[in-house]
């Protein structure tokens, strides 16, 4: 008896190594290369030509002057901030109450909506990108025919609009499986003293349900900060705006035939630095948002 409780003992041992090895690796993997951007991003030029895993002789901070002013990142940035601020401000108002009323109330055609959103979780966006395009085209076609201009295409709030439209099926049901799990008891005291099923919703289920919303707001964040094929393809006017992955494509093919290496990574840097800081930020909460869930009866 005693030898077998010393084989699972080691066993256990030997199970938690192999996992704490491979975590490792995986983290190696992740840091390294972000660690490797940050310092080639404070790297002039001339450094870029020897060992490329020495360090910085200085802090060269005019390539982040360069990409933000010169390479235009500045307004590129503003653009990614415009349009995600806006698409998350569609997909809370339009989702939150959407995913209430889905988890909480019973009536009719409620199944025939569910099914439609569980049908559009299996919808990959990136294959709807071309018909979006036309239809939008065709729809400024029409309004050049009416209005004497268009503005489908090419435009910050249509493309936030899309963004939030795309993001609709998963949003609702993460939110509706996480509201189910919530008791009644507290909708039904409200209920009894006076409150409507608006004030109920706003004042009762939405702070509950705080740790579920933040982990929505970051994980559609992150997709729609760094989503650059819907933006390629609605924003394709040159002289149009456009938001910062696009904007880093053409620092790249730029920086790449002028050999400015630095002014490329103080791109890259640009775009990682608000992911990041977000994340650190609510790191805690986006935990309890994930776990919280499974944990309620």
């Amino acid at each position: 008896m005693d030898q077998e409780v010393k084989k699972h003992g080691t066993g256990d041992r030997l199970y938690q190594i192999f996992i704490y090895v491979v975590l490792i690796a995986l983290a190696v993997c992740i840091l390294v290369p972000v660690a490797w951007v940050f310092l080639a991003s404070i790297k002039q030029n001339s450094e870029f030509y020897g060992n490329p895993w020495t360090l910085p002789a200085s802090f060269y901070w005019q390539n982040f002057v360069d990409a933000w002013n010169a390479a235009n990142m500045g307004d590129y940035m503003l653009n990614s901030v415009i349009v995600t601020a806006l698409a998350l401000l569609l997909l809370l108002v339009v989702a939150l109450p959407a995913a209430y009323c889905l988890s909480r109330f019973h009536f009719k055609g409620r199944r025939f909506l569910n099914t439609c959103f569980m049908a559009g979780l299996f919808i990959n966006v990136n294959y709807i990108v071309v018909p979006i395009f036309l239809m939008l085209r065709d729809g400024d076609s029409f309004l050049k025919g009416v209005l004497g201009s268009g503005f489908l295409l090419n435009n910050l709030f249509v493309l936030a609009v899309v963004y939030a439209s795309t993001a609709l099926p998963f949003t609702i049901y993460l939110l509706s499986g996480y509201f189910a799990t919530l008791p009644h008891d507290f909708e039904e005291a409200a209920y009894i003293d006076g409150a409507g099923y608006g004030k109920t919703m706003i004042k009762i289920i939405f702070p509950m349900a705080q740790p579920s919303i933040i982990t929505i707001i970051l994980f559609n964040f992150l997709s729609f900060w760094n989503e650059y094929i819907i933006s390629m393809t609605l924003m394709s006017s040159a002289k149009g705006p456009r938001t910062l992955p696009v904007g880093l494509l053409n620092l790249m093919q730029a920086q790449q035939s002028k050999a400015e290496y630095g002014i490329l990574y103080a791109g890259l840097v640009l775009v990682m630095l608000p992911t990041l800081i977000l994340y650190i930020c609510v790191q805690k909460k986006l935990t309890q948002g994930m776990t919280v869930g499974g944990l309620k009866g």
